[in-house]
């Protein structure tokens, strides 16, 4: 039917070489199934137990998959491997978007370290990404909603490659301490500077219209409805439903 999801024998060529193969005793249900059937979870937005047996099998099954696989680092490895296979973009684009966080959302051990915090818009996290020029997403970190955009730039930008040539950010990512890093990391910022500023540091209009190609890759992702609202309790399996739908989105 074409309202399930079913990945194509090409795109499971490409994800075949990334998954574990250590495995013991009985052997694993299909992995082409199990996966689609994931992936249809976090198109829908459905409960796991809304999956149709029918097409994907049980749907202990597919949570039990996609849970422990996420812990292993499975799914990261995954995206990291298939965004790396192109080689290093020169040209990177750094931002964020907030997510809502349903009331399911609530209760993971820990939840100061689960990347919930509240702001305006409630109890939200925040998506922050960098990306090439086509759109595809190349590293991801989750925070809370109300961590400012440049202090989780300190942490997302050592993702970027060292062949980095210019980074392109929006008013959010112009301080002198995020400048300085991307320069140490033998990159050019291309930031325009927030109004106050005295003195102006370089900026190129042009180069800059590119730059909402970032956000295009954000409305993708939230087309897939457990992206688009979290429903995890933990901060670990929600970025782990980012990559494993970046990977289908761009790099498949």
């Amino acid at each position: 039917s074409k309202h399930f999801f079913w990945l194509t024998k090409e795109q499971f060529a490409k994800i075949r070489p990334h998954l574990p193969t250590d495995t013991r005793g009985v052997a694993r249900v299909d992995d082409r199934r199990v996966i689609s059937g994931i992936v249809h979870v976090l198109k829908s937005g459905g409960r796991w137990t809304d999956a149709p047996r029918a097409q994907y099998g049980p749907h202990k099954t597919l949570y039990n998959r996609f849970v422990r696989w996420a812990e292993k680092g499975v799914w990261g490895d995954l995206f990291e491997a298939l965004a790396a296979a192109d080689g290093p973009p020169a040209q990177v684009l750094i931002d964020s978007t907030a997510v809502r966080a349903h009331r399911s959302a609530s209760g993971g051990k820990g939840e100061q370290n689960q990347a919930v915090g509240r702001s305006r818009g409630g109890r939200t996290t925040k998506i922050h990404a960098l990306t090439d020029q086509l759109c595809r997403p190349l590293a991801f970190i989750l925070t809370g909603g109300n961590v400012p955009d440049c202090v989780a730039a300190e942490t997302l930008l050592p993702m970027a490659s060292p062949q980095t040539v210019i980074l392109h950010g929006d008013k959010g990512y112009d301080s002198d301490r995020l400048r300085r890093q991307i320069e140490a990391q033998g990159a050019a910022p291309n930031i325009p500077p927030k109004s106050n500023r005295r003195y102006k540091p370089g900026f190129s209009p042009a180069l800059y219209r590119k730059r909402n190609a970032v956000e295009r890759s954000f409305c993708r992702l939230k087309d897939f409805r457990r992206i688009a609202t979290r429903y995890d309790k933990l901060a670990r399996n929600f970025l782990a439903a980012v990559q494993l739908t970046a990977t289908v989105c761009y790099w498949l």
